[in-house]
């Protein structure tokens, strides 16, 4: 598996992901499309360039959405068991067509599950940063992990 086991993880360890991702104005649209969402922020150029904006602001469950699922290959890929929530959730900076995001991790805490000893649950930071190395957005994850097996 390209995840972590619960294991093999300490608090402090972090990751730069590899995997970085320009934003497209077609991810913009299909996720605001999908989730119903009709804020013209999102969708209007000409209203979104009267804003303090001055043009279209990629939707923020977009942001997250791809923040995590970067995160995903180098974390939880096939050791997770359910993921319990997400903490923390900050967008400081607006996310344009165009910006490029890359992602980091770190483990912010750790312990072992009292109900199910073959699990752990961890806590990740996360953090989507775009090419001015802005921080766009950033969560605590917290996550049920499996252990080795064996």
């Amino acid at each position: 598996m390209a995840g972590k086991y619960f294991d093999q993880l300490k608090v402090g360890w972090s990751v730069q992901h590899d995997l970085r991702r320009t934003v497209t104005e077609t991810d913009n649209l299909l996720i605001s499309t999908l989730t119903h969402n009709p804020q013209p922020l999102h969708l209007d150029a000409e209203y979104a360039a009267s804003t303090e904006f001055g043009r279209i602001v990629v939707n923020g469950i977009f942001t997250f959405g791809l923040m995590i699922g970067i995160s995903v290959g180098d974390t939880t890929l096939g050791t997770l068991v359910a993921n319990f929530g997400y903490d923390a959730v900050v967008m400081p900076k607006p996310v344009f067509v165009g910006d490029t995001l890359r992602v980091e991790t770190i483990v912010v805490e750790m312990r072992d599950s009292t109900s199910r000893p073959s699990n752990g649950i961890v806590v990740f930071e996360h953090r989507a940063i775009n090419q001015r190395d802005e921080i766009v957005c950033q969560c605590r994850r917290t996550a049920l992990m499996q252990k080795t097996p064996g």
